[in-house]
């Protein structure tokens, strides 16, 4: 898609969407699987922790994460030029409360998604590794931990497996997305049609399910069921749940973004909510009171000798697909997130390293900003712990996401989306994002002493507020290398009109970048905006 114009600051000839359209949603969904594949590492944890009370509140998560697809598919319908999913069109959304607030909460929510997704690559990496070293005999070698207070030990063979895992897993990214859509195929396939069967499997086998394990959806220890270790929970399980979000990443490359933003999305959010509503169900109603391992690939593998009996088949079974689904999500952690960091940088808005490009249309320093993070968190060891400071960023994008929803469908009201849900979205968008918030600070807060046990205090938790204000630094940094480079102010950061989401003009087919400063009357009225001091004087 060409353009005439570009960015200020851009190199000539660049395009409204700086990387290739070179997929279809089907390409957007497997990497959006990344998301529906975190299932497993927090429904074990969680139905061992919580019994059957699990099953309402990972129901309930993924009726909130269906809600977050629907709307970022009318977003990126709406902005099909804006890449890096969710925190991208946070920018554009809160447009009508000042440009300066829309940049800062679209920077903000950028850089916050980062620390959400990221740790999804080490966190799954050492789940892959130690599955890898248990299926085929590794030796795990002494026990190191690395950060010492703020880490769990683990075996050297699994620490080694996973950071050369993250390496590798990095090369597909590297290469391009439509080498990493096929690489995430693949893995998508080898993952999740076993992970759905087995699910399926317990309706052809009635004698293995017992609804009263189900029924009442009572706690696993009543003594410490309460209001506070409830919400501690729903913290944590939002970080995976909401996770389905993640192929929005990738709508802007899709060849027909407008089209496939709905169908993918839809379709991310509808497999989310059943896959992690039934794991949920069969897991309690099969496992019961055997359910006493917070380990993926003993649950799973327990779960399945109930099905099939306990041959030894059966672990290599599960765990083949299981690691097959983990490094998928390596892969999404890695590509996903680092597009978002990529757009941020085109906006100005963090340092003009992030929006570097290789041949092969890929933010390859974004990703390679990702792969050297994750191996310094993959020394953690323990990912229910990466689950608490990784979750206080990631719940800050959801929220900016589900409020910015509001604002642009209730002060907006011009902007249509191809693909555009009921008016009364927007009041069930504000309603959770209120929601979230709640369970942010009171369940996050007290999410480290009962999530992850007693007497952990509250440094995961703050540690992750820590990593979320460096975003300043960063934008101070930006600002100040684009004064040295003569580059014109943030203020002036670039106008999309035309269709979709814009405003149309006789045969406008795409989108169009314009520079505020250079803009006649018309492109004016179409960007909503009065004269700029300095402009270009209007065409005659």
């Amino acid at each position: 898609m060409s353009i005439e114009t570009s960015p200020a600051g851009a190199p000539p000839g660049e395009v409204a969407t700086s990387l290739e359209r070179s997929i279809n949603w089907r390409g957007a969904f497997v990497m959006g699987l990344a998301g529906v594949i975190l299932v497993t590492g927090i429904t074990p944890f969680a139905v061992q922790a919580m019994g059957a009370a699990a099953i309402p509140c990972l129901i309930g998560i993924q009726i909130i994460a269906l809600v977050v697809c629907l709307c970022m598919g009318e977003l990126a319908a709406l902005w099909p030029h804006r890449t890096g999913g969710t925190p991208s069109y946070a920018y554009e959304a809160f447009r009508p409360l000042g440009e300066s607030t829309a940049r800062h909460i679209g920077g903000v929510a950028g850089w916050s998604y980062w620390l959400g997704w990221f740790p999804v690559a080490p966190i799954n990496m050492i789940l892959a590794s130690s599955y890898i070293a248990v299926l085929f005999h590794v030796p795990l070698g002494k026990l190191v931990d690395p950060l010492g207070g703020l880490g769990s030990p683990e075996g050297i063979g699994v620490l080694i497996i996973t950071l050369v895992g993250l390496v590798g897993l990095f090369i597909p990214c590297y290469l391009g997305v439509r080498l990493g859509t096929g690489f995430a195929t693949v893995l998508g396939i080898i993952s999740m049609v076993p992970i759905t069967l087995l699910i399926i499997l317990p309706v052809f086998k009635p004698s293995t399910f017992h609804w009263h394990n189900v029924s009442g959806f009572h706690f696993a220890d009543p003594k410490v069921a309460g209001f506070t270790f409830v919400l501690s929970w729903l913290f944590v399980m939002s970080w995976n749940g909401i996770g389905v979000e993640g192929a929005a990443c990738y709508v802007a490359e899709c060849r027909d973004p407008s089209r496939d933003a709905k169908i993918a999305m839809t379709a991310e959010g509808l497999y989310g909510l059943f896959i992690y509503a039934a794991t949920a169900i069969v897991f309690v109603a099969v496992l019961g009171a055997s359910l006493k391992s917070s380990d993926p690939l003993t649950e799973y593998t327990n779960f399945a000798g109930h099905i099939f009996g306990n041959g030894g088949w059966v672990r290599y079974l599960i765990g083949i697909p299981l690691i097959g689904a983990l490094m998928l999500s390596v892969l999404n952690a890695i590509m996903g997130v680092g597009r978002s960091l990529f757009q941020a940088s085109e906006d100005g808005l963090i340092p003009k390293f992030f929006a570097h490009k290789n041949k092969h249309h890929s933010p390859d320093y974004a990703m390679f900003f990702n792969l050297a993070c994750a191996l310094v968190v993959a020394l953690f060891g323990s990912p229910v712990r990466i689950y608490i400071f990784s979750n206080v960023g990631y719940l800050i994008a959801i929220v900016a996401a589900l409020f910015g929803y509001f604002v642009v469908r209730q002060f907006s009201p011009q902007l249509v989306s191809p693909f555009r849900l009921p008016g009364y979205v927007r009041w069930i968008a504000l309603a959770m994002g209120f929601f979230l918030t709640f369970v942010y600070f009171v369940g996050g807060w007290g999410s480290p002493d009962i999530v992850v046990g007693p007497g952990q205090g509250h440094t995961l938790y703050l540690l992750g507020f820590a990593v979320v204000a460096v975003y300043v630094p960063l934008h101070l940094w930006r600002r100040m290398t684009d004064r040295r480079d003569g580059v014109k102010p943030t203020s002036r950061l670039p106008i999309v009109v035309g269709s979709p989401g814009g405003v149309d003009f006789g045969d406008m087919k795409e989108p169009h970048v314009l520079d505020p400063a250079h803009m006649d009357a018309i492109d004016r009225e179409a960007a909503g905006i009065a004269a700029l001091p300095g402009s270009a004087p209007d065409a005659e």
